[in-house]
């Protein structure tokens, strides 16, 4: 297949002036040489389109791929994820991932955590604040976890989020506002084992390849899975293989979210437990991170012995069926059990009405 790849590359929006924190979702040079490397070990014909204006470009220009694959996250907005995905629609390209409904829908927290407990999948209480005086609102038990509404790559969190007062709400509250321009949300703290789950799929045809439970080491400076610990994953956080029934439980539930969600192709999903031992849903990541060794998607896949060539092959295998498109290249087929194989797997998410 002929691939259009599209990517926010971060050296370029520094040297253009952002900040490290405005441009922490991007990604490296190193990561866009292992993606493209292994493409080519598929067979498939790669060409470097880049970041989403250079596709309208192209699109413009008369140029089309047999698929595109973008994992540009964009710059401005709650719908900057859907951006791209949007732009294809338009031009009538197909495309790997999800639709630019799901990228709104999954990037803005409070929206996501809306569809996802309207499927009687568990989500935490949380309120919506606008403006640092919104704390008098809250009527939410504390402790509680506060963050901005529309981030990723753990921006935002640390272990001021955790707050026990309203004031500290309000502070905090404030903080995030100011910082990130952008509402923040709070949510009654989970105090549980943390996850992350993988799943490559579409629909009743999706799958979870693995479930990583998140330990973040006692030595880091700050005890929580924040932006600067996954930046420094390697000597700050444990990523572990689980397979008990608790995690179990978090994989059934973020396969039922991924479906909630209307999710394609492929996405990581964050879980967090109560103090019972209960998986609540935290967030959907529709554009997982793909660096073979420092992204959380590739290291779950490399966790349950799923190579990178193959999880790469999924996703694509995925968006071409779905969209009735030849797949041109070598097909991996190496795969984990799917959840439902699992024994043992405790159900706790519960799903009505998913198409």
């Amino acid at each position: 297949m002929r691939i259009g790849f599209v990517y926010d590359l971060r050296e370029e929006y520094l040297a253009a002036g952002y900040s490290e924190i405005e441009v922490a979702e991007f990604d490296s040079p190193a990561t866009i040489d292992e993606i493209e490397a292994a493409f080519h070990r598929l067979g498939h014909d790669l060409v470097r389109v880049g970041r989403g204006q250079a596709l309208a470009r192209s699109l413009v220009g008369g140029e089309r791929y047999d698929l595109v694959f973008s994992i540009a996250e964009g710059l401005a907005g709650r719908s900057r994820e859907a951006q791209v995905p949007a732009l294809c629609e338009l031009f009538g390209q197909p495309y790997a991932f999800s639709d630019p409904l799901t990228m709104a829908a999954t990037l803005d927290k409070a929206v996501a955590k809306r569809i996802v407990r309207d499927h009687g999948i568990a989500t935490a209480p949380f309120a919506v604040l606008y403006k640092p005086d919104d704390a008098a609102l809250v009527e939410l038990p504390y402790p509680l976890f506060v963050k901005p509404i529309a981030e990723g790559t753990g921006k935002g969190c640390s272990n001021a989020s955790r707050v026990a007062t309203r004031d500290a709400l309000r502070a905090e509250a404030a903080r995030l506002i100011e910082k990130f321009s952008q509402p923040a949300i709070a949510e009654t703290y989970l105090p549980g084992r943390e996850f992350t789950v993988g799943i490559i799929g579409t629909g009743e045809a999706a799958r979870v390849i693995g479930v990583a439970e998140i330990t973040v080491r006692a030595e880091a400076a700050d005890p929580v899975y924040s932006f600067e610990n996954k930046e420094t994953c390697e000597t700050t956080v444990v990523y572990s293989h689980a397979s008990d029934a608790e995690a179990m439980a978090a994989a059934e539930a973020a396969l039922a979210a991924y479906r909630a969600l209307e999710c394609r192709d492929a996405a990581r999903l964050d879980l967090r437990s109560d103090a019972h031992g209960v998986p609540h849903f935290l967030e959907a990541n529709p554009i997982a991170g793909l660096h073979p060794t420092h992204s959380d998607l590739p290291i779950i896949a490399g966790l349950v012995g799923l190579g990178y060539d193959a999880l790469i092959a999924g996703i694509v295998q995925s968006a071409a069926e779905r969209q009735g498109l030849p797949v041109t290249g070598r097909v991996h087929d190496e795969a984990p059990h799917a959840v439902s194989e699992v024994p043992h797997a405790k159900t706790t998410a519960k799903v009505r009405g998913v198409a």
